[in-house]
């Protein structure tokens, strides 16, 4: 199946909201494995965005883990990231968001659900930017669009690392 990266409109608190599938041909243990250490992001982010993990991390994830990045998502202009992992149920979901970073606001919803013949993984992400009423232009024509750049990158690194479900 086709990873399905749909970013919706606004709600009602003026947040935006992307949703994206992807099903893999993996045990649902190998993808928890795989997601939940925050070592891997790197892989699956466009190389572009030039994402480096900032501070050492332990082995297991853990609420309250904090995970610094730098990244530079527009003109090449170095950002610093922070998320904290709030919520992990090992195994189902865990849940980062940003503390500090180019967001107002970051919350993302990462599920794990077993399915025959491997795993459907479910991101959830709801944000907000920091522009006022030129938010709506900018998610438009910039944020929304890159974060399905993105999410189209992840969805081809993972089929070339784990496959592609039949």
């Amino acid at each position: 199946m086709r990873n399905a990266a749909k970013n919706e409109n606004k709600t009602r608190l003026n947040f935006f909201r992307l949703d994206a599938t992807q099903q893999l041909p993996i045990e649902p243990d190998a993808a928890w494995a795989f997601f939940s250490n925050p070592r891997n992001l790197a892989e699956i982010t466009p190389p572009e965005l030039h994402l480096v993990v900032e501070n050492e991390l332990p082995l297991k994830m853990h609420p309250g883990m904090l995970i610094c990045y730098k990244v530079r998502p527009l003109l090449r202009i170095p950002v610093n990231w922070v998320t904290e992992i709030t919520y992990v149920e090992e195994g189902r979901f865990f849940v980062d968001e940003q503390r500090f970073g180019p967001y107002r606001f970051w919350h993302h919803q990462h599920h794990f659900q077993p399915i025959e013949g491997g795993v459907e993984m479910r991101d959830i992400i709801h944000y907000k930017l920091s522009l006022g009423p030129l938010s709506f232009l900018v998610n438009h024509f910039v944020v929304s669009r890159q974060l399905g750049r993105i999410f189209s990158y992840r969805e081809e690194v993972l089929a070339q690392r784990f496959g592609r479900m039949n």
